[in-house]
């Protein structure tokens, strides 16, 4: 095994025991009422990898809490009577340095990341996006597969800005020069198919510097990403094929389907959080597990350590750098919310 390999972690779990081994993250948590999310923050509390602090209608919390068998101090929960208000509760707990992160509870995707996304908490000229790192069964390591809940049709630049966060994120669990497949239908240019040409674009900024960090190539079909064995039959020359670490995926709709199918059909576990915020955000659907949870929690609790903080410029608004067409910022929410 190669030192680059030997540095990738396998599954989630390796996350979760590095992160069991710093001090806990203060984790304000939206809309707590699930005995899902409940059951996780109990565990997370248990294992030193979270302080949560609860924030929704106290009487339901403390009846989902109940079936579990969980004694919560009530006087400590935060009140909101609705999904808004508890969302807009827990950006001011981080903005007021009352929590380090934010965990996404029974609240709609669309609600929260509105809310979020109309912060303070977002990075001067950084595009907000989403990544799960997904824990595949007999899969040798991590994927991390983006985006597949904030950004709807992203544009070239935007995958530029994608990547950028995706790339980010692997570096702070560990992956120092994480292997990228800019997936689409075929893994050759087609004209017709333009996320073939981004692909091809994205490849070439890479080779030119203009995105740094990553061996990137494509476009790859999700076989020849995946599989060595595809992409030697196909005939494939390439440091990425059959041994990719980020799937950047065309569009939100083709990243979404992918994640589920490997939590649905593959049994995966994926850990969904947001980059391009100034705090840990995790991301995950009401529907996950709390082994998914938990993950995302140890991932932020990681991404806490690695400094997030510090890639905040210091001043003023940074322009892009990739010098490409801009992305309507109507395409990151996915409805607008009243």
């Amino acid at each position: 095994m190669t030192t680059m390999e030997a540095q990738r972690p396998a599954t989630l779990d390796n996350l979760i025991q590095q992160a069991r081994g710093e001090d806990p993250i203060r984790v304000a948590v939206v809309n707590a009422a699930q005995a899902a999310v409940l059951k996780t923050l109990r565990e997370a509390k248990r294992l030193g990898i979270a302080e949560p602090v609860l924030i929704g209608r106290p009487d339901e919390i403390a009846e989902a809490a109940l079936v579990l068998g969980w004694e919560i101090d009530l006087e400590a929960v935060i009140e909101a009577d609705s999904e808004t208000e508890a969302a807009r509760r827990g950006v001011e707990l981080v903005l007021d340095g009352h929590a380090d992160a934010l965990m996404k509870g029974h609240i709609h995707t669309d609600t929260f990341m509105h809310i979020l996304l109309g912060s303070g908490l977002r990075q001067p000229g950084r595009r907000v996006s989403h990544v799960f790192l997904v824990d595949v069964p007999d899969c040798p390591r991590l994927l991390a597969v983006t985006d597949a809940a904030v950004n709807i049709a992203p544009d070239l630049d935007a995958k530029a800005q994608i990547l950028h966060n995706a790339i980010e994120l692997m570096h702070m669990v560990g992956v120092t020069t994480p292997r990228v497949a800019v997936i689409s239908a075929v893994e050759t240019v087609n004209p017709a198919i333009v996320s073939t040409l981004d692909a091809a674009c994205l490849t070439l900024m890479a080779r030119r510097g203009q995105i740094t960090g990553a061996e990137v190539d494509g476009p790859l079909a999700f076989d020849n990403a995946i599989s060595e064995r595809a992409a030697r039959e196909k005939g494939i020359d390439s440091p990425v094929a059959g041994k990719a670490d980020i799937l950047l995926m065309p569009d939100l709709i083709s990243g979404n389907v992918l994640a589920k199918n490997f939590e649905y059909h593959a049994g995966a576990t994926a850990a969904g959080v947001v980059m391009g915020l100034t705090v840990p955000v995790m991301l995950s659907s009401r529907a996950d597990p709390p082994e998914a949870r938990l993950a995302g929690l140890g991932v932020a609790a990681l991404m806490y350590l690695a400094g997030i903080r510090l890639a905040l410029p210091s001043s003023g608004e940074v322009e892009s750098s990739f010098c490409c067409s801009p992305q309507p910022e109507s395409t990151c929410r996915p409805r607008e919310v009243h």
